[in-house]
């Protein structure tokens, strides 16, 4: 007998729907607004996104923001990728123990991880700039990565990597030709999810971040004290378009591996 759901909950998730998505869909529609008033409509323009691009300071922060997400990504998606499969290795408190101090990062409230890092980079002396952002950026994406590989490795089960064994395939050949190729799809479902993350946080970054190491949504903080602007509507309209571009590569990428039959043809 199927269980009907009753309409409250259908009335209550298109209130959080709108409440969610309405704001955002504001800042799209008035990124195109040819006045520089948000209360006053005066038709349509590509004019603030020419502009944007034009815009030295904007750039700059476009730099700043691409070469911390890239360097932060490559780095705790390697990272995020080992500690998945050595802590699959462990017995099950150690598994536990040690899979508990990885989630702690995604728990954590950013203002705490924040803080926490800039007392850390001031014990070390460490000048604030694009490394200590890089650093910081890995220390929470490192465990967006290894929560994903670990789900990934659940799944796939050690039924071909015990025949690869069988079969007299070294410890390299199976993670070659057996174990990467099944979470591969898990990796790159990482690696996107780290970007965004780099590319979109905000809280982190502003706590180490220092004069010449201004990131994009530090940029666009520092202008909305000034008043919000087109050129902000459109600067923000361009990183939601991109989140959400890679959180669906994402997205596909995991549904793509869960796809994937598990038996396959060994090299060996």
């Amino acid at each position: 007998m199927k269980s009907k759901n009753h309409p409250l909950l259908g009335i209550h998730s298109l209130i959080m729907m709108v409440f969610i998505y309405v704001p955002i869909a504001f800042i799209i529609a008035y990124s195109f607004n040819s006045s520089r008033l948000a209360a006053d409509w005066s038709g349509f323009t590509f004019d603030w996104y020419i502009s944007l691009f034009s815009n030295r300071h904007v750039m700059e922060a476009l730099s700043n923001s691409l070469i911390i997400a890239v360097v932060s990504t490559i780095v705790s998606t390697v990272l995020g990728t080992i500690s998945a499969l050595a802590i699959r290795k462990l017995g099950k408190k150690m598994k536990v123990g040690f899979g508990g101090l990885l989630y702690l990062p995604i728990i954590i409230p950013d203002i705490i991880m924040g803080l926490s890092l800039l007392v850390l980079f001031n014990q070390f002396q460490m000048p604030l700039g694009k490394i200590t952002i890089i650093i910081a950026h890995i220390t929470f994406s490192m465990s967006y990565v290894h929560v994903v590989i670990t789900t990934r490795l659940i799944g796939m089960g050690n039924q071909l990597e015990e025949a690869a064994n069988d079969l007299g395939a070294g410890a390299w050949q199976t993670f070659r030709y057996v174990t990467l190729p099944q979470i591969f799809p898990g990796i790159i479902a990482g690696a996107l999810i780290a970007f965004t993350l780099s590319l979109d946080d905000f809280m982190v970054s502003f706590f180490v971040s220092g004069p010449s190491s201004t990131t994009l949504p530090i940029y666009i903080y520092g202008q909305v004290k000034r008043g919000i602007s087109p050129e902000i509507n459109a600067l923000c309209t361009i990183l939601i378009l991109v989140s959400v571009t890679l959180i669906f590569l994402a997205q596909f990428m995991l549904n793509r591996g869960k796809g994937q039959k598990k038996q396959s043809v060994l090299p060996f």
